[in-house]
This record gives structure tokens, C-alpha cells and sequence, in this order.
């Protein structure tokens, strides 16, 4: 991610879940971080973890790096 454009960015790691799949757990990670942080412009997939019960996943965690414009 360049700085150069969009001046400084502050970057922030959170985790999403899903039942789903590891693209949808990002996917959550991002629209929850959304309801509280503007202007999200990236994210870096840090780590996919998962729970698995009985030989099954039942619980998709992705950690990502969201990056957004420090404001001024």
C-alpha cells in the first residue's frame, strides 16, 4: 500500500468468523470494522485459522490488517 496518494494511513488487525469460509470471515471483519472506522482502503490477510469439531471445521477465523487515512 502506498502512502504517497492518500497521505498517512493508520493500519489496525482484527479477526472475522464465519461459518462459511475464510473469504467470508474476512468479509466480516471488514463490515464490522466498517460500523465504526471510515474510509477502510485495504486489508492484508495476516493469518486463517479454524475451530473443528468431530474431524469439521465449524468456525472460519481470518486475522487481517485494515488499513484507512489518518484524518486531519
Amino acid at each position: 500500500m502506498s502512502t504517497s496518494d492518500r497521505g498517512t494511513v493508520k493500519i489496525v488487525e482484527v479477526m472475522g468468523e464465519s461459518e462459511e469460509s475464510w473469504e467470508d470471515a474476512a468479509q466480516q471483519a471488514i463490515t464490522d470494522t466498517g460500523q465504526t472506522i471510515d474510509g477502510i482502503s485495504g486489508i492484508d490477510i495476516v493469518s486463517q485459522t479454524a475451530e473443528v469439531e468431530n474431524d469439521e471445521i465449524v468456525q472460519y477465523r481470518t486475522t487481517v490488517h485494515l488499513s484507512f487515512p489518518v484524518q486531519r
